[in-house]
């Protein structure tokens, strides 16, 4: 379907990639990965069209279509959702621009005798039969379709893009894709910006998606449940295996280790060799033989280790004074945007040193709080901060706020003040900006540099309270952990906005959820909060969200009705059973790769078993669903 073969692009001189060759067929759903900076991006552009590699070729079948998914969208001002959805039809909206000129001449024109009307007939005819063909009287029934599969209620549809957030735009660009029938996908960090019921539709969209898709995400969970395949590019090679990420990991390592056992033992006989050499050497009537182990040497094809670009930034968040014992207090916090409820008479207590997450589907308030805590909008209510509280703030769009024609090094010298303006260079030094990378202009960073410079300026004040909104969006799996461990190590108090499980997971020691306008408190950490929502992981927590309708009047139900109801609870007790049953076993898997993982692991077809039950357990959770929807309708 596309074929790449020996891809060549350089920046500033330095190669991202060079010589690279792959290709993408039917049913392939490739995982791109990468550290922040490494070219993944700008791959996912060359194989758009949108950038022209220096060497290569792109070899494609004929009339290819491929649909591309950028990361910042760029939407025309003043469109409905409808108007920017209509976008993916371009050759129908381009047929009925010319029936509406070919309608418009006929309704002016009074010679309808002559042949150029009789022509302006043949025209309009063949235009209708055109737009037949291509579906133009059915797309807007499919478009209003998809939008509502995607959340969009019917009174949306006239609203204005530019009034919805970054996460519902980008489920009005996912329509447009879907709406195009593409014969490949290029997705660049879809699940940013995106609640965790997006995800769950991305996820089913992209498993049944017969084309080819290419993703770049630096979410694991998502990788592992969509791709089947994953290419890493690191230092300028890419490493192509047919596994999703976690398998990708271990076969990775494994093969770096066999490489390293098969050049210790290649070096072994290299010196023997050598020496045997040197030996022969000194004896006239071994020369020959000496001759010989040379050309035998010179011919040796030496056993190279894959690099592994382990550059990792430091990250150290120090506390500037010691704030009292609480350092937020809310009382009766609400909030709404035009008619928009979004958060009703809200008490909230934060106390020093204590880490919080909040957790909850997007436009459920999670960030509307944060930025009322950091003094960014206007509400209702109370909120009073503690004694010597100093704030530092990491907004979900952080990196927005960059300007793009600073230079790296201006950026942080425009934020710094006396006291840390000499720091600069080494402070951007442990985010890996060195040397004349300092010099690069904002605008050619990728999102996970622009996030690492946001972090760096974050850096450059004083805080003892640290809100951060969505922080690990664009940046890589390593950063990710970096920066998880430095929070970790954080001696201040933190409020963190995500949905990112594996992230929070051993990070904060309360949990709030927000629905309905409201919090529920949670005191103990994500897993807690999930053990106590009864569910395997965040996304679990949306999918079993089931809308209840106004009770109604309940009527007398007939010995069928009862029949039926006692089979279905039968059913979902069965269903209930068994996935206690396999979350014991998974429990008891997990318990054991903590004691020790290499053992557990090296059994034979032990990774393909271990997500086969927890494949089985997403099965009997749907089932679980399925059956409880089934009950409260019936009921």
């Amino acid at each position: 379907m596309l074929n790449i073969h020996n891809l060549s692009i350089s920046f500033q001189g330095e190669y991202l990639f060079e010589d690279i060759t792959f290709k993408l067929v039917n049913g392939d759903r490739v995982g791109l990965i990468g550290k922040n900076g490494a070219g993944k991006s700008t791959m996912l552009k060359i194989l758009a069209k949108e950038l022209e590699p220096d060497t290569g070729q792109i070899a494609s079948d004929k009339d290819l279509k491929i649909g591309f998914l950028k990361q910042d969208i760029d939407f025309i001002l003043g469109r409905t959702v409808l108007e920017e959805s209509y976008q993916a039809f371009t050759e129908i909206k381009a047929l009925e621009s010319k029936m509406e000129e070919v309608n418009a001449e006929l309704a002016e024109r009074t010679d309808y005798e002559s042949d150029a009307y009789h022509q302006l007939m043949v025209d309009i005819n063949d235009l209708q039969h055109q737009y037949e063909i291509l579906g133009g009287y059915n797309y807007q029934g499919e478009t209003e379709k998809i939008l509502q599969g995607l959340g969009f209620k019917r009174e949306d549809f006239n609203k204005l893009t530019d009034t919805f957030s970054g996460g519902w735009r980008m489920r009005i660009e996912l329509a447009k894709l879907l709406l195009q029938s593409n014969d490949i996908l290029l997705l660049d960090e879809p699940t940013n910006h995106l609640d965790i019921e997006s995800i769950i539709w991305l996820e089913s969209f992209l498993k049944s998606y017969p084309g080819a898709v290419a993703i770049v995400s630096h979410d694991k969970m998502f990788l592992d449940n969509v791709t089947n395949r994953t290419i890493e590019i690191s230092l300028g090679r890419i490493y192509d295996y047919p596994k999703p990420y976690s398998q990708y990991l271990v076969l990775r390592e494994e093969l770096r280790t066999q490489q390293l056992a098969s050049q210790k033992n290649q070096q072994k006989q290299i010196e023997q060799t050598e020496k045997l050499i040197e030996k022969f050497r000194a004896k006239a009537s071994k020369a020959t033989m000496a001759q010989s182990l040379i050309k035998k040497l010179d011919k040796i094809e030496r056993i190279e280790v894959d690099e592994d670009d382990n550059s990792v930034m430091t990250l150290n968040f120090p506390v500037s004074v010691t704030p009292g014992k609480v350092v937020v207090e809310t009382d009766k916090i609400s909030k709404s945007y035009g008619n928009n409820e979004v958060l009703r008479e809200v008490d909230l207590m934060i106390e020093r040193d204590s880490k919080t997450a909040f957790v909850g589907q997007n436009g459920q308030g999670k960030s509307t709080l944060a930025k009322i805590i950091v003094g960014d909008i206007k509400y209702e209510g109370y909120l009073k901060l503690g004694h010597n509280v100093q704030i530092g703030y990491f907004a979900q769009n952080q990196a927005e706020y960059l300007d793009g024609n600073k230079t790296i090094h201006d950026t942080m010298i425009d934020a710094a003040n006396e006291t840390n303006r000499s720091k600069v260079r080494d402070i951007l030094g442990s985010f890996l900006f060195r040397g004349d990378e300092v010099d690069k202009y904002v605008r050619v960073l990728s999102g996970g540099e622009r996030n690492r410079l946001a972090l760096a300026k974050l850096m450059l004040q004083p805080f003892n309270v640290l809100v951060m909104d969505e922080p690990t969006n664009h940046l890589d799996i390593k950063s990710k952990n970096v920066l998880k461990e430095a929070l970790k190590r954080f001696e201040g108090t933190l409020i963190l906005v995500s949905h990112d499980r594996d992230f929070l997971q051993g990070l904060t020691d309360r949990v709030y959820e927000f629905k309905d306008h409201k919090l529920k408190e949670y005191l103990g950490d994500i897993d807690f909060y999930l053990e106590q929502r009864n569910v395997e992981n965040l996304r679990e927590v949306e999918k079993r969200t089931v809308i209840k309708e106004m009770p109604k009047e309940k009527k007398q139900q007939s010995y069928e009705d009862q029949k039926k109801l006692k089979s279905l609870n039968n059913k979902l007790s069965n269903v209930e059973a068994k996935i206690n049953d396999l979350e014991r076993k998974i429990k008891a898997i997990d318990a054991e790769l903590e004691i020790n993982y290499e053992e557990v692991t090296s059994k034979a077809n032990f990774f393909d078993d271990y997500h086969k039950l927890k494949k089985d357990l997403e099965g009997l959770m749907e089932q679980w669903e399925t059956i409880q929807i089934e009950i409260e309708v019936f009921e």
